[in-house]
């Protein structure tokens, strides 16, 4: 049963614009070729990824990879590295197997004061290897997420990402998703705080479109609220949960 967010609790999650949380996983690349290196960098944080503005991330309680072969635990891998001045990790991969890898990261639930709720945002990035593509559109089937409709790499700057957003694996009709650029060398400026944030809503089976104006790593959140709460001082909290997706668009030549 998807449980939406109680008025309150939405206008506590919405009240601030422009300062939307994501989870993280940039790897150095997201389709590896046959003369690529193999090995890939990847970075694993918690963060407001336009304005560049850190968080804490504390070591996740999953960070797996989705391969040709089956699921691999990558937590052991993880080594501290900080990102945007706040602690963070960092990995490589060795990518040898032809085939479609998926990263994923659930975190360990995040207080944030700000919204007098906690945060999971339950992250995915898509790796593609040497031509072998089969299974992009498929699930992982985790609590929430975004199903691609459209392939979550190898789109040109300006192509519309189409995506399904699922929670314990149904659509959510009118979810809320909120996109952003990964500001990843400062350059971009936004005109005013409403567009640092897009926000669009899914339709009634959960399926949204976008179309991203610029080449670069983009940031799609789904937010529910979770079944259950925690507490914090003694209180009941509500958990925010995110089904988030890391995507890159290439430049047009």
């Amino acid at each position: 049963m998807i449980h939406p967010l109680t008025l309150a609790a939405a206008l506590l999650l919405t009240a601030t614009p422009g300062v939307a949380h994501y989870g993280m996983i940039i790897p150095s690349d997201s389709m590896i070729m046959q003369d690529d290196p193999r090995d890939i960098d990847v970075t694993v944080s918690f963060a407001h990824p336009f304005e560049r503005e850190g968080m804490e991330l504390v070591t996740p309680k999953v960070f797996r990879l989705y391969g040709p072969q089956g699921e691999t635990d990558l937590l052991p891998t993880l080594t501290p590295a900080p990102f945007m001045g706040q602690p963070a990790f960092a990995t490589q991969l060795t990518i040898s197997e032809p085939g479609l890898h998926v990263l994923y990261m659930e975190p360990q639930p995040y207080w944030e004061p700000a919204e007098d709720a906690f945060i999971v945002h339950h992250t995915k990035t898509y790796l593609a290897a040497f031509g072998q593509e089969e299974g992009w559109s498929e699930p992982q089937g985790l609590i929430t997420e975004i199903k691609p409709l459209s392939k979550p790499y190898g789109l040109w700057a300006g192509n519309l990402f189409q995506g399904q957003v699922l929670r314990d694996g149904a659509p959510v009709p009118g979810a809320e998703v909120e996109i952003e650029f990964y500001n990843q060398d400062g350059a971009v400026t936004a005109p005013s705080d409403a567009m640092i944030t897009q926000t669009i809503l899914a339709d009634d089976n959960g399926v949204f479109s976008y179309a991203a104006p610029g080449a670069g790593w983009w940031g799609f959140a789904a937010l529910t609220t979770a079944d259950y709460t925690l507490p914090h001082d003694g209180v009941e909290k509500l958990v925010e949960l995110g089904a988030v997706v890391w995507v890159h668009f290439e430049a047009w030549p």
